[in-house]
């Protein structure tokens, strides 16, 4: 096994499980991949490397099958899973209950639970449709139900849907982790998958930080007799029955150097990857001092404004950035000092990026929440190619493992799915169906088909309906 962030550490349990003999080679000194927690700032003041809030986390079929409470992962939640603050000093929230949420949404209340209410109530089984590489699904009526909308660009779903412009905003924001413009078509997609979630599940994040996470699946893989090696690069593909290697196209081609077809390298040479971040960590003398009170209740808050702005930064960053921003120190007392706390922020920026975006991000922050510099104790902050040097998989700075291109939503990396020319060699990681997210169903997918191949089959069965 070629890397240890989520998936390659999930597609090494299936193989360990099933009764073979897996070692996973880690080129940085510690495992989890984009699941780290690090002192970036102070001492004392933890932050989340890449991922934070994790409502996929908590939906995985994958990941329920490995108990991993039992290996130290406990989940905490904040009170509401989101908020979205404006201007006038208000702020619209996505609460857990549709009843709380509408009472932010005035006029759309009852528009925005017909639009998520049914992939709510089918969640228990639309997620594994979700989280699964393209086929037929176990779950048709409700998925054809959700592809109608997920197939539609953002905006005009939101503007088709919604009257005011809270809702309108609210949805925007959610849609916009896509990286997509919110005019491209399927841009609602992980909108209307991030939304039903904070309702179905919350979005939940680990004590301690997300490094709990890849911890809780080492220590799984442990259990079953699979080994971990850090500090460790795999600079070419070794010889062994099976290889499965959690990374994108460009480093599969370094790994393979001249033994894929020339077909086969022409494929992956047109990988697209999706935008970067561009990502400020701070450690903060108090907590942010939101105009809007309640976005103290939520451990992720969207900085944007109205729908038209959000839109205007995801096409063409220009305008004022839309922000992203975590604060989750207010809910679990393990990321900082007493008294204290932390919080990231990142902005989408075009990929491989160099412009400093500091400034504009916490303009956008003291915006909504003035005086917050003033609190600003230290910050850490990683342009694009900082984040590809300490995790190369992040080309560029992208997040997701390549960019969502209707033919890349569907068919990653390329046609083939996980498996590639050369027997045994698989790729594992968020290049593969069903794309970003630590979710671990990419590893656990391609480790399936990887036993197909060799002729055995896992020492449990499909993930739970």
């Amino acid at each position: 096994m070629i890397g240890s962030g989520p998936n390659g550490l999930a597609a090494a349990i299936v193989l360990a499980r099933a009764g073979v003999p897996v070692t996973v080679f880690e080129g940085a000194a510690a495992i989890g991949g984009g699941t780290r927690t690090l002192d970036l700032t102070l001492p004392g003041f933890r932050h989340d490397h890449c991922s934070a809030v994790h409502p996929m986390a908590v939906s995985s079929p994958c990941f329920e099958t490995f108990d991993l409470a039992a290996h130290g992962l406990e989940w905490l939640h904040s009170p509401a899973p989101l908020a979205h603050p404006f201007d006038d000093g208000s702020a619209v929230l996505l609460e857990r209950s549709f009843a709380d949420t509408a009472r932010h949404l005035g006029e759309d209340g009852a528009a925005w639970e017909r639009l998520l209410a049914p992939a709510v109530r089918a969640w228990n089984g639309l997620r594994h449709d979700l989280l699964a590489p393209i086929g037929v699904p176990r779950h048709p009526f409700a998925f054809a139900r959700f592809g109608m909308d997920a197939v539609r660009p953002a905006r005009a779903l939101a503007e088709s849907r919604f009257r005011g412009a809270r809702a309108r905003a609210l949805f925007a924001g959610i849609a916009a982790h896509s990286t997509l413009p919110l005019e491209a078509a399927m841009s609602a997609s992980v909108g209307l998958v991030l939304a039903a979630a904070g309702h179905a599940v919350g979005w939940p994040f680990p004590r301690g930080g997300a490094q709990r996470i890849a911890d809780g699946l080492a220590a799984c893989l442990r259990a079953h007799g699979g080994e971990i090696v850090t500090g460790e690069t795999v600079r070419a593909l070794p010889d062994c029955p099976l290889v499965l290697a959690d990374v994108t196209p460009r480093q599969m081609l370094a790994l393979a150097g001249d033994r894929f077809p020339a077909a086969y390298r022409k494929a992956l040479e047109g990988f697209r990857y999706a935008p970067g971040a561009f990502k400020v960590d701070w450690a903060l003398d108090g907590p942010i001092p939101w105009r809007a009170a309640e976005c103290a209740r939520a451990g992720t808050v969207h900085l944007g404004g109205t729908l038209e702005e959000i839109a205007e930064w995801e096409r063409g960053y220009t305008g004022r950035p839309f922000v992203l921003l975590t604060q989750l120190s207010l809910f679990d007392e393990t990321r900082a000092p007493a008294g204290k706390h932390t919080a990231w922020a990142y902005c989408h920026v075009p990929n491989g990026s160099a412009a400093d975006r500091t400034a504009a991000i916490e303009d956008q922050v003291e915006r909504f929440a003035p005086g917050f510099r003033a609190r600003i104790l230290a910050r850490s902050v990683r342009n694009p190619a900082a984040l590809e040097r300490e995790n190369p998989n992040l080309v560029g700075g992208d997040f997701s493992g390549g960019a969502v291109t209707p033919r890349q939503f569907f068919l990653r990396p390329t046609s083939r799915l996980y498996r590639t020319p050369l027997a045994g060699v698989y790729f594992c990681g968020a290049s593969t169906p069903p794309g970003g997210g630590v979710h671990g169903m990419c590893g656990y997918h391609a480790a399936r088909a990887a036993l197909r191949t060799v002729g055995l089959r896992p020492t449990f069965g499909s993930p739970r309906v």
